[in-house]
C-alpha cells in the first residue's frame, strides 16, 4: 500500500551544507521566486484583468494553490536532503512506492536548465541596458530612437552572445562558491539591495509620475473585466511566480535546518514575492501614464516604454540605470536558483567538485542558450511548431513541464508520502497541517490541471 510506512528514517544531512538561518533561506527562496516576470508581468496582467478584483483573485490562488505546492516541494527537499532526482527516488522507495518518481525530479532539473538557457539571454539584455542607461543613450530620445536601439541590439548576435556569456559567468561564479559562501552571501546582499532600489524608484515615481492614475489602473476593482479566463490567468501567475517545479525550491529545501518552520518560511516568501510584484506596479505605471504611453505593451514595457519614459524626465539617466540594475539583480537571483539543482546532481552523482560542476553546468546552459540568442537575429525566420527556438523552449517549459511537475509534486506529497512523514516536516498535525493536506491533495492538483489544459488548448474559452 502506498504512503503507509510508519518507520521513521534516520536524520539525513546535505552534502552541500545548510543555510545559516531561517532568514537566509527566506532570502534565497524569495530571490529565486522574484524575477523579471514580477517586474512587468504581474502589474500588466493585473491592470488588464480587473485591477483590484484580479489582485484579490491572485492572492486567493497564491494561498490555495501556490503556497501548498511550495510547502510540499520544500518538505520533500528537506526530507530527502539530496538533489531533486535523488530525493524523489529515495523518498519514492522509502514511502513504499517506486524509485521512478526520480523522473519528476529529473523533469524539474531539466526545466530549470532550459528556462535558464533563455532567461540568461534576457538577463544579458538587462546588463547591456545598464551600460546604455549610464551612458545617457535614452536621454531625450524619441520613441523611434528607443525602438531602433533595441532592434539594433538584439540584431547583433555577437554582442547578445557576449552579454549572455557574462550573465552566465556571474551566475556560475556564485553557484560555484557553495551554499553559504556563494548562494547565501549573494542573496543576503542582492535581495535587500533589490528592495532598496525599488524604494528609491518608488520615490521617483511618486514625485515624477502620474501616481494617482497608476494606482487606479493597478488597484481599482473592475469586475466587468474579471472573466473565468482572468481567474485562470491569476491561477497560472500564482503558480509560476513562486518558482514551483523548477527544482530550485526542492534543492533549497534540502539545505533547510530541521528546526526551521516550513509553514512560517513559506508564508514569508509568499508575502515578500507578492509585495515586490505590487511594488513594481506602483513604480512602473505612474511613469507610463505620465508620458501617455501604452501600459499594455507587455515585455516591451521594459526595453521600449520605460527607457523612453525615464529618458524624458529629470534625472532619468540615473534612475534608468538604477532600474536596469534592479532588473539584473532580479534575474541573477532567479538564475542562481535555477542552476543549483543541476550542479547538486553533478556533485552527488558524478563526484565532481562544486566548482567543476558549476562550470560544466554553466557552459552547457550557455551553449543551449545560443539557440535563443539566434532566435532574435540570424535564425529569426527559422520556425517550427510554436515558432522560433526561443518560442518553443519557453512554451514547452512554461506550459507543459512546470504544470505537469507541479501536479506530480502535489500528488507525491499528498498521496504517496504518509501522514507521519509530512506531519513531521510541517511541525505537527493541527488545523494548519490538515488544511494543507486538503489543499495539496484536492484543490492544488485540480487548479493546476485547469491551467495546464487551458495552456495547451484542450480547455475551451470560458466566459
Amino acid at each position: 500500500m502506498l504512503g503507509n510506512q510508519d518507520s521513521e528514517p534516520a536524520k539525513r544531512t546535505s552534502l552541500h551544507g545548510h543555510w545559516s538561518s531561517r532568514m537566509a533561506f527566506i532570502l534565497a527562496v524569495t530571490g529565486s521566486a522574484v524575477g523579471l516576470g514580477n517586474i512587468w508581468k504581474f502589474p500588466y496582467i493585473a491592470g488588464q484583468n480587473g485591477g483590484g478584483a484580479f489582485v484579490l483573485v491572485y492572492l486567493f490562488c497564491v494561498v490555495l494553490i501556490g503556497m501548498p505546492v511550495m510547502m510540499s516541494e520544500i518538505l520533500i527537499g528537506r526530507r530527502g536532503r539530496r538533489n531533486p532526482i535523488a530525493t524523489m527516488a529515495l523518498l519514492g522507495r522509502e514511502e513504499g512506492s517506486s524509485r521512478h518518481w526520480q523522473w519528476v525530479g529529473g523533469m524539474g532539473v531539466l526545466a530549470g536548465i532550459l528556462i535558464l538557457s533563455y532567461y540568461s539571454v534576457i538577463g544579458g539584455w538587462t546588463l547591456a541596458y545598464i551600460v546604455k542607461s549610464a551612458a545617457g543613450v535614452f536621454a531625450g530620445a524619441e520613441a523611434e530612437g528607443v525602438g531602433a536601439q533595441f532592434s539594433a541590439f538584439i540584431g547583433d548576435w555577437r554582442l547578445v552572445t557576449l552579454c549572455h556569456m557574462l550573465f552566465m559567468g556571474l551566475t556560475t561564479f556564485v553557484v560555484a562558491r557553495g551554499v553559504q559562501r556563494g548562494l547565501e552571501q549573494a542573496v543576503r546582499f542582492m535581495v535587500p539591495a533589490l528592495l532598496l532600489m525599488m524604494l528609491v524608484l518608488l520615490g521617483y515615481s511618486l514625485t515624477s509620475g502620474n501616481f494617482s492614475e497608476g494606482l487606479a489602473f493597478l488597484f481599482t476593482p473592475d469586475f466587468s473585466k474579471l472573466t473565468w479566463d482572468s481567474v485562470l490567468i491569476a491561477m497560472g501567475q500564482a503558480f509560476f511566480t513562486l518558482s514551483i517545479a523548477m527544482g530550485a525550491i526542492m534543492a533549497y529545501g534540502a539545505y533547510l535546518p530541521e528546526e526551521t518552520s516550513i509553514i512560517v518560511a513559506s508564508g514569508a516568501v509568499v508575502v515578500a514575492d507578492t509585495m515586490i510584484a505590487i511594488l513594481a506596479g506602483l513604480i512602473i505605471f505612474p511613469l507610463v501614464f505620465a508620458n501617455q504611453l501604452d501600459p499594455a505593451e507587455g515585455p516591451g514595457l521594459v526595453f521600449h516604454t520605460l527607457p523612453l519614459a525615464l529618458g524624458q524626465m529629470p534625472g532619468g539617466a540615473f534612475f534608468s540605470t538604477v532600474f536596469f540594475v534592479l532588473l539584473s539583480f532580479a534575474a541573477w537571483t532567479s538564475a542562481i536558483g535555477l542552476m543549483e539543482p543541476a550542479v547538486a546532481w553533478l556533485v552527488e552523482h558524478l563526484n565532481r567538485t562544486r566548482a567543476q560542476a558549476a562550470v560544466i553546468t554553466g557552459l552547457s546552459i550557455w551553449a543551449i542558450g545560443l539557440g535563443s540568442v539566434l532566435s532574435f537575429n540570424v535564425l529569426a525566420d527559422f520556425t517550427i511548431y510554436r515558432g522560433t527556438i526561443f518560442d518553443n523552449i519557453e512554451y514547452v517549459t512554461s506550459n507543459i513541464m512546470l504544470p505537469l511537475g507541479g501536479v506530480l509534486i502535489a500528488v507525491f506529497a499528498g498521496w504517496i508520502m504518509c501522514r507521519n512523514s509530512t506531519a513531521e516536516e510541517l511541525g505537527g498535525s493541527g488545523s494548519i497541517y490538515k488544511l494543507w493536506r486538503v489543499l495539496v491533495r484536492y484543490v492544488a492538483p485540480i487548479g493546476i490541471m485547469f491551467v495546464f489544459l487551458k495552456a495547451i488548448g484542450l480547455l475551451p474559452e470560458l466566459s
